[in-house]
């Protein structure tokens, strides 16, 4: 559990996540229908009781209990003093200590949305375990198995692993239907009580950059979600499945009115995906994209903020291909307006490989209309001396010209042959604020590529107030701007 200003998730801590698509998982087979799936029909017409819309749900959420081995060492500071006495009784204490393994058990919360026993979850419910015990709304308990899983969005589906009757699939509605506060239900088993029922508004849509996970579009609500909640469902008033509740935003741990819920409609396309697929499989731009900041905007001549910043196009690439390019602003997917980063890649990996996008990209202040066929996304994209010359050149910044013990020190592809690199920065300078960190080499100031140091000093003098630096960092490029 996370506390102190920042996430807590609803069921175990969701520690270690990584930035990978999984598939099956090893020693399990789907034989999930993605027909069984129920999508659309609501149970009840629009404004009905909240309480009939609870008394009909509640049968569809699940209490998932889950049991994983979770080995320990005996490093420094597991017995209770430091003092050989202990050592003496209780074995040594260092590095090459014999590892002990104990169980750990967590309680989470699930949603059946399909006859044949598929369940709907967050994938740090169900991480990792060996044992998952799925506890049905009139108290029988069912084993199930993880069909499959996707950690950069948090989202799991398991299935029964037998066929049991009378199971009440919750119907998947459109989450891009919900209003900001209209009444929505969050159904789940907060401190294992149970299946308990807490209603609200929602608070905001399309809630992102949270850092939770990688791909986030989340539904903000002050219905109350707590520890154990995790996986459970968030309902409109129509009785339909709009959210999966995941995480909470807290100082202590509990419910203090800020949760969030994957939406419905991102969590239908990775559950279609890794029931047809056994995985998810994602749409692939293969650009490196920014916000626009007014900064930003100002340095590249922009009219507004609108849309998103290409700062880096990779050879071979679906976009590179279609013809964008560096310095191009998207600001359109499929006739809908983008107006950040996450938006952008939440509707292209939604949209899947072999799917053509059609892209309205503003080019030096002309919009055209580009053609994409995207890829597949790969499993793993993620997303010497300081020259006496340079001093000066940027307060707190000093310099260098690319030479074969800084490629190797920083990492620097060895084809690269100009530009600057930045070899210490000083916290609290321009440099620093603006965002340039030891390592990172300038290749052009204010649109103007530089060679080495004094190109670089002469481009820097020419600037006024603010100055637009193109930097590579990690491989891939970025816009960074400075004040003077």
């Amino acid at each position: 559990m996370r506390k102190a200003g920042g996430f807590a998730l609803g069921a175990a801590a969701l520690a270690g996540i990584v930035a990978v698509v999984v598939g099956l998982v090893p020693g399990t087979e789907s034989n999930a229908d993605p027909r069984s799936v129920v999508v659309g029909a609501a149970p009840f017409p629009a404004g009905a009781s909240l309480a009939d819309v609870a008394e009909g749900a509640v049968p569809g959420v699940v209490n998932i209990s889950t049991t994983r081995v979770v080995k320990m060492g005996r490093g420094p500071g597991r017995m209770p003093f430091n003092d050989p006495f202990f050592e003496y009784f209780f074995g040594p204490r260092g590095e090459g200590a014999m590892p002990r393994e104990r169980r750990s058990r967590s309680l989470g919360s699930g949603v059946i949305v399909g006859a044949d026993g598929v369940i709907l979850t967050n994938n740090h419910v169900v991480e990792g375990a060996e044992d998952i015990r799925v506890k049905l709304w009139d108290g029988r308990e069912v084993e199930a198995s993880i069909v499959g899983a996707d950690p950069r969005s948090d989202l799991a589906v398991i299935k029964l692993k037998e066929k049991v009757k009378d199971l009440h699939p919750i119907p998947i509605g459109d989450s891009d239907k919900l209003r900001l506060a209209e009444t929505v239900v969050a159904i789940g088993n907060p401190f294992g009580l149970g299946n308990t029922v807490t209603s609200g508004i929602v608070s905001a849509k399309g809630r992102a950059n949270m850092g939770i996970v990688d791909y986030e579009d989340f539904i903000q609500t002050d219905a109350a979600i707590n520890p154990g909640n995790s996986g459970g469902a968030l309902l409109n008033d129509r009785g339909q499945l709009v959210g999966i509740n995941t995480a909470i935003l807290s100082e202590t741990g509990g419910y203090q009115g800020v949760g969030f819920a994957i939406p419905s409609n991102m969590a239908l396309g990775i559950l279609n995906s890794i029931l047809t697929n056994g995985r998810v499989i994602r749409g692939w731009l293969g650009v490196v994209i920014q916000d626009i900041t007014p900064e930003l905007a100002e340095s590249l001549d922009l009219k507004n903020q609108e849309g998103v910043l290409v700062s880096d196009v990779p050879d071979d690439t679906p976009a590179a291909k279609s013809g964008i390019r560096r310095g191009d602003v998207i600001v359109k997917v499929a006739g809908e307006k983008v107006d950040s980063s996450a938006r952008l890649r939440n509707l292209v990996a939604a949209r899947g490989a072999g799917a053509t996008l059609e892209l309205t990209v503003v080019t030096d202040g002309r919009s055209r209309t580009v053609s994409v066929l995207l890829g597949e996304q790969p499993a793993q994209y993620t997303v010497g001396g300081t020259s006496p010359e340079a001093e000066g050149a940027l307060e707190g910044l000093s310099v260098a010209e690319i030479t074969p013990d800084l490629k190797q020190e920083y990492r620097i592809p060895s084809g690269l042959k100009d530009g600057v690199v930045v070899t210490d920065v000083e916290p609290g300078s321009a440099a620093w604020d603006g965002g340039l960190r030891q390592g990172d080499v300038v290749l052009e100031v204010n649109r103007r590529a530089v060679s080495d140091v004094e190109d670089f000093r002469d481009a820097y003098k020419r600037s006024q107030k603010r100055v637009l630096l193109l930097v590579l960092r990690e491989g891939r490029t970025v816009f960074i701007t400075l004040q003077r």
